[in-house]
């Protein structure tokens, strides 16, 4: 699992694609799970999720997720990442598998047509916007913007009545004003997973559905996203 605790000079690494590349060849094909396995948060996915599904996996790294999702049944699944060597190396470990799609995509500009999936899931991905920032309660205009981009093209590449699904360790005062925004369209709700021991690490997954309201509340939360600190 990715440890609890960094120092943290070494998270501005985590935005620069060369430093991925490197780890992506270093590692070869061994998988990564930043977040734990499908199976620990599947009974949350699996109601939202149909088998035809249209699915968009964000930032994949050399998660087992995609291949995991196919094996369930989900069989139309395209998984993007930044790294071209990440992407290679899924490629090659997943060849046997001609129905898995793979390419090099920026999340930030999707080469994707308006509403060309169902489901759009990311798990850790979106945590990279934040990771130099220090002070979880005034986050920089940079990272603010660099999540709504992202956001924004999340929303336009999904289909009416579909969901994007994000799987974070990110508490919900901290993650829902990004997610409440009504320019993206859809509704917003959340529900926290973990493994049940006592003391487990909880991590969150919010799902939010195209082309539904979000609560006024939420819409409150949203807008203080914009709002300048006291």
């Amino acid at each position: 699992g990715m440890e609890r605790r960094r120092p943290p000079d070494a998270t501005s690494r985590y935005g620069r694609r060369r430093f991925w590349d490197a780890l992506y060849q270093r590692e070869g094909a061994e998988t990564r799970e930043w977040l734990g396995g499908l199976s620990r948060f599947l009974p949350q996915l699996e109601p939202e999720l149909r088998r035809s599904d249209r699915i968009l996996v964000l930032g994949c790294g050399n998660s087992a997720l995609s291949h995991d999702l196919h094996e369930l049944g989900y069989t139309d699944v395209t998984s993007i990442d930044f790294s071209p060597s990440c992407i290679a190396a899924m490629r090659a470990r997943y060849a046997h598998c001609p129905s898995l799609r793979w390419a090099i995509m920026d999340i930030r500009a999707l080469a994707f047509p308006d509403a060309s999936f169902d489901v759009v899931l990311e798990k850790g991905t979106l945590d990279v916007l934040m990771v130099e920032e220090t002070d979880p309660w005034n986050v920089s205009p940079q990272a603010v913007a660099s999540m709504h981009r992202v956001l924004a093209e999340v929303s336009r590449v999904l289909h009416p009545g579909g969901c994007f699904i994000s799987i974070t360790f990110a508490q919900p005062h901290f993650r829902k004003p990004h997610y409440a925004q009504e320019a993206f369209g859809w509704s917003l709700r959340h529900a926290a997973c973990g493994d049940g021991d006592a003391g487990a690490f909880h991590y969150f997954l919010y799902i939010m559905r195209k082309g539904q309201p979000l609560d006024p509340c939420d819409v409150a939360l949203g807008r203080r996203l914009h709002q300048p600190p006291p």
